[in-house]
């Protein structure tokens, strides 16, 4: 017969690691509340310390599904099974990493190797499967922090290590009995690291600045794509929004533009192949007289692409950036035949192809670095345009789908990474969005200008345009945690076989 105390004990891991994966949502948007990247992990640690192996995979996996399943509740407006297949199979990265901290405990530093556990498993599943998927990492959860502006020093990886580093000597002031005052100053310390990214001496301005105009056409809202772009309607908001933009400029009541960015999708075809839609555009772009980027779906040699498409006055198309992290069972279907049952599939009846390149675009003679959509995510995607001379980062996006409900959580969620990204790479970036959030993103991480979803509006607003490339040490740094926990659980298993050699055999 259980006692109260031994049913205590049974339901005390389970209910630390569903409210550690609770925690952890709320400091991702809508909540936004940054300083529980910290506790959720440290909750983690407190669950899974004494327990077995397989119990520790099973706490970690109720972890990762408290943590995910709000988190990515915005991908219920495709349905339940997308937001239950994705919320399972990233659940279950986090069930890995509650094994892998409980091996760790062990040692004597495993306040860091659990940390560096914590971005070996962001760099694993955001790698696997199926090309990964990066949302939710620590680090994302830091655009409003004072921490941000260690970014421009690790990246992604330096702010979800210095979260979880945090989180991880909080559960070591609890677990180690050590004296209130060495608890205050390890907590404290850690802590004073962690938010020490506002100390950071600020990037040098340039000369050069530069003028943006973001346009949020909205779209109809409809379930399916093929509702949203009902009669090439999403393409005509933009351009009449284009079209008010130039009556504005003329006016007076605005500065014209240098740059126009319209946002994924802002037409549903290929304008080079519908002399309707490529005259909408073009008389939208000759009326504002300045590169315009649109979002644009190419076919070609039979293949079909994401696109942003850059437009020139009196030139028309003159360049293209194809989108190259696709997105599984949004636009494409690995295995389709192995899911002709899952009925929104029909959806699809096409697969995308992937692009390639390095994604810059010359816009009037300013270097343009442009992601399409969830590719923000992606740590090499963006780099590679910087590295090839972007000076501005641009994000085209579509974020009707998950919108519907009025959900705001992955437009706000994507934002931040935009945010983060800034700082990361000294460039300042800009968010288009058909329904919204869309942004103007200052080198900083600070917002500019931002839009309400659901409506026809124009940002314009003037950045400094930086060249200087910041230090991207983001790949080492997930190297170095991937190496330090492969030794972390190398010194653990030797000291396991240590010390059942040194037990008497009547013990064993």
């Amino acid at each position: 017969m259980l006692t109260r105390t031994a049913v205590r004990r049974s339901w005390r891991s389970p209910a630390l690691a569903a409210a550690g994966g609770g925690a952890l949502t709320l400091a991702f948007p809508p909540a936004g509340l940054w300083p529980l990247a910290a506790l959720g992990p440290a909750l983690l640690v407190l669950a899974v310390v004494g327990r077995r192996p397989r119990t520790a995979f099973a706490l970690g996996t109720l972890f990762g599904l408290a943590f995910f399943g709000p988190l990515l509740w915005w991908l219920s407006n495709l349905g339940l099974l997308p937001w239950i297949g994705l919320t399972v199979v990233q659940a279950l990265f986090i069930g890995v990493h509650g094994v892998v901290i409980r091996a760790l405990l062990g040692l004597r530093w495993w306040p860091v190797a659990v940390a560096a556990s914590w971005v070996a498993i962001e760099a694993l599943r955001g790698r696997f499967p199926l090309g990964g998927f990066p949302w939710g990492r620590l680090g994302f959860s830091q655009a409003d922090a004072p921490s941000l502006q260690w970014a421009s020093v690790g990246g992604v990886p330096l702010l979800s290590l210095l979260a979880a580093l945090t989180g991880s000597a909080l559960a070591w002031t609890l677990l180690s009995g050590a004296r209130r005052r060495t608890a205050l100053v390890v907590v404290l310390g850690t802590g004073l690291v962690w938010m020490g990214g506002g100390l950071l001496p600020a990037p040098s301005s340039s000369d050069r600045d530069l003028t943006i105009a973001v346009v949020q056409g909205n779209v109809p809202r409809g379930r399916t794509l093929a509702e949203q772009v009902r009669v090439r309607q999403v393409t005509q908001n933009h351009a009449e929004a284009t079209l008010k933009l130039a009556e504005d400029v003329r006016a007076g009541r605005v500065p014209a533009p240098d740059l126009v960015v319209w946002p994924e999708n802002s037409t549903d075809t290929d304008p080079r192949g519908n002399p309707v839609i490529a005259e909408t555009i073009r008389s939208a772009v000759q009326a504002i007289d300045r590169p315009v980027l649109i979002g644009a779906i190419v076919r070609q040699d039979g293949r079909m692409f994401n696109v942003g498409q850059l437009w020139l006055p009196d030139r028309g198309a003159v360049a293209e950036y194809a989108k190259r992290q696709l997105v599984p069972f949004g636009e494409y279907v690995p295995g389709r035949s192995l899911f002709r049952w899952v009925q929104q599939l029909q959806y699809i009846p096409r697969d995308f192809s992937p692009g390639s390149g390095d994604g810059t675009l010359d816009a009037g003679g300013t270097r343009i670095g442009d992601v399409i959509c969830y590719e923000v995510a992606y740590d090499g995607l963006v780099r590679s345009s910087v590295v090839a001379g972007a000076a501005l980062l641009v994000v085209q996006t579509n974020n009707a789908t998950y919108m519907l409900d009025g959900q705001r959580g992955e437009t706000l969620q994507q934002l931040d990474m935009a945010r983060v990204r800034a700082v990361e790479h000294n460039r300042p970036a800009v968010v288009a969005s058909t329904t919204g959030i869309s942004a103007v993103v200052r080198p900083d991480g600070s917002i500019a200008a931002m839009t309400e979803p659901w409506t026809q509006q124009v940002l314009v607003e003037r950045v400094n345009l930086r060249t200087t490339t910041s230090v991207w040490l983001s790949p080492w740094l997930e190297l170095f945690a991937v190496l330090l926990v492969v030794a972390g659980l190398g010194a653990a298993v030797a000291g396991r076989r240590l010390r059942r050699a040194d037990e008497p055999a009547a013990l064993r």
